[in-house]
């Protein structure tokens, strides 16, 4: 069997704004360089500052998993162009914001049923530690302190980028497992397959 080709990698020509503060034209989206994470959740710190006030990785909306040692995976909203968990939201506390083209989840009408948890290719969204809803990557409100923190320790395996209209964006929504499979046989090529 031959190695896969790799969707996570820049597909398409887009321009990417590698340090933070640079003035980006809304809409964008967050890319992933996989490879590059170091697996030291500086990520994860800073979301959960952001929006719980305190360091709580369970609550962060980006998580990184390391499923393999050695293979560190940030996993967040790939903000898809036709959101599966937004239809499938049975109370429709689930929408997509027009300026940003990000998912929000209004926490005050979500039940924490799940549904979009299982709704999701990725299976991004995960239920709030305490407090019953859903949590999504919600882009900070368009300053997006992940980023910031990856750009600042320069590992550079998240990047703010222009969202292109002829890309799709669904193709980044994948499950950890599926991410460090075709990650473990980038790095290590056929080997890789022995590691999963």
């Amino acid at each position: 069997m031959g190695i896969p080709t790799l969707r996570f990698y820049i597909p398409f020509n887009i321009e990417v704004f590698i340090r933070s503060g640079l003035s980006v034209e809304k809409p964008f989206w967050i890319m992933r360089d996989y490879a590059k994470c170091s697996g030291c959740r500086r990520c994860e710190i800073v979301c959960s500052l952001h929006h719980e006030g305190r360091i709580w990785p369970e609550a962060s909306r980006i998580r990184v998993f390391m499923l393999v040692p050695g293979l560190e995976v940030p996993h967040l909203c790939a903000q898809c162009d036709n959101p599966a968990c937004v239809e499938a939201c049975p109370v429709g506390a689930i929408s997509v914001d027009e300026e940003l083209k990000r998912v929000v989840v209004d926490k005050e009408r979500c039940t924490g049923c799940g549904a979009c948890v299982d709704a999701c290719p990725g299976r991004v969204p995960h239920i709030h530690p305490t407090e019953n809803y859903a949590l999504i990557c919600d882009l900070c409100d368009g300053d997006p302190q992940c980023v910031k923190a990856c750009q600042e320790g320069r590992w550079n395996c998240l990047y703010i980028a222009r969202r292109e209209p002829s890309a799709s964006y669904d193709l980044y929504a994948k499950r950890p497992e599926e991410v460090t499979r075709e990650l473990a046989i980038l790095l290590f090529g056929e080997k890789g397959r022995e590691v999963i």
